[in-house]
């Protein structure tokens, strides 16, 4: 793959959401028009983003066709599996409730082991919309699905054009585990922020990347991982050239992770109140001791694995290539970083193995190289791995909600 293949096929778009256009405040009439032409700005990049979101859409309401229709075989309802189930219960639980105020001894107890932007929001809309909380927390989770992704599409589009970046988003949408992008969980909203993040970053707007980035570490626990994307290319752009607003991103991006990792060491009367619950669940940093011990027992001891952990194995295998290539390639560095760090939190935990294909669900840079060689492929062979991946995600799905008997 050739080392040039990372670069911008065409120049960034001038006007892309969250860029407004250079103003001047000397008239009313000047207000208006930079209104106008951010409106018309925002209306131009949803048209050019239109087919990948089409074809996530399309992707997602397959899927979900066909785990209606094997629900349906097996007389099982749709929607818990979708809204109520799994950590689902556990973001429903503190919107309803709030969260403990004690550490307490017993394993796999402690709500405080979620991170506290999705519940609220769930808290927060479900006043103002009518449903249940749950109805509502799944409204969230898909409404953020196709935010998160038309930014895998921008960013795919500011790098490598439009073919790659509907490849890309089509590559996201098709994952083993897409499914739970319209499921009650933190994964969508989390994708959203990271990759426009991401973009803000690889386009200049260093506030925005900031402020994302802060948003992403106050979603999931994985949120370091963009954090460290921001932080880390600000802090090296300032070697070249001081600038208050990449200092300023740079400090801002960790700030919503530390904010509540803070706040629990604070609630619990312990400095490391949030590691401790996690010990709780199990989630110890080992190095990647146990997913090693795990990979092996799936692949070589274990004479009739899992199926769904099969698929987990070779998941995290492609995922370790898939980097591996990318950086080959020379990726920008915030995607380096971005999809390192969530590699070495997911590989490194010596926690639970099961759910491990779900947390690099928003490692959707690991899936550049893959849309580059299709976009550069014959279309026949693009037709036929489009569909494979089609079907093959709304398989697993299913499999995942219907056959496996844990947790995604």
């Amino acid at each position: 793959m050739s080392s040039t293949a990372s670069r911008p096929t065409s120049s960034p778009p001038r006007n892309a959401p969250g860029e407004f256009p250079a103003t001047t405040n000397t008239s009313t009439g000047t207000s208006t028009s930079a209104r106008t032409g951010t409106l018309c700005a925002f209306r131009t990049q949803l048209r050019r983003a239109a087919p990948a979101l089409l074809a996530y859409g399309a992707v997602r309401l397959v899927s979900l066709l066909f785990l209606t229709l094997w629900a349906h075989h097996q007389h099982h309802g749709v929607w818990p599996v979708l809204a109520t189930q799994w950590d689902a219960d556990w973001y429903l639980g503190i919107a309803q409730h709030g969260y403990t105020h004690h550490l307490g001894t017993r394993y796999d107890a402690n709500n405080l082991a979620f991170f506290p932007l999705y519940p609220l929001l769930v808290k927060a809309a479900a006043v103002l919309t009518p449903g249940t909380r749950a109805t509502t927390g799944l409204a969230i989770s898909i409404g953020a699905s196709f935010l998160a992704a038309w930014g895998v599409f921008a960013v795919g589009h500011h790098l490598h054009g439009r073919r790659v970046a509907l490849l890309l988003t089509f590559l996201w949408a098709a994952l083993p585990v897409g499914l739970v992008q319209w499921m009650g969980y933190t994964e969508s909203l989390f994708t959203a922020f990271a990759a426009w993040s991401l973009y803000a970053v690889l386009t200049g707007r260093w506030l925005w990347a900031g402020t994302l980035a802060s948003l992403s570490g106050l979603t999931r626990p994985t949120g370091i991982a963009a954090a460290a994307a921001v932080t880390v290319t600000a802090l090296l752009s300032l070697r070249h050239r001081f600038s208050p607003r990449v200092l300023a991103a740079a400090a801002l991006a960790p700030a919503g992770w530390f904010a509540y990792v803070g706040w629990v060491g604070v609630r619990l009367g312990r400095w490391d109140g949030y590691f401790a619950v996690q010990r709780l669940w199990h989630n110890d940093w080992d190095g990647g001791a146990e997913t090693l011990r795990r990979v092996r027992e799936v692949l070589a001891n274990d004479s009739r694995p899992e199926l769904f952990l099969v698929m987990v194995t070779l998941t995290l295998i492609v995922s370790v290539v898939l980097y591996a290539l990318g950086a080959w390639d020379r990726q920008p560095l915030p995607l380096l970083v971005f999809t390192g760090v969530l590699l070495l939190i997911v590989l490194g935990s010596g926690g639970v193995y099961f759910p491990r294909a779900r947390f690099l669900l928003p490692g959707f840079p690991l899936l550049l190289p893959l849309a580059l060689h299709l976009s550069r492929a014959s279309p026949r062979f693009r037709v036929l791995a489009v569909t494979a991946a089609l079907l093959s995600s709304a398989y697993w799905s299913a499999y995942m909600a219907l056959v496996w008997p844990s947790a995604p």
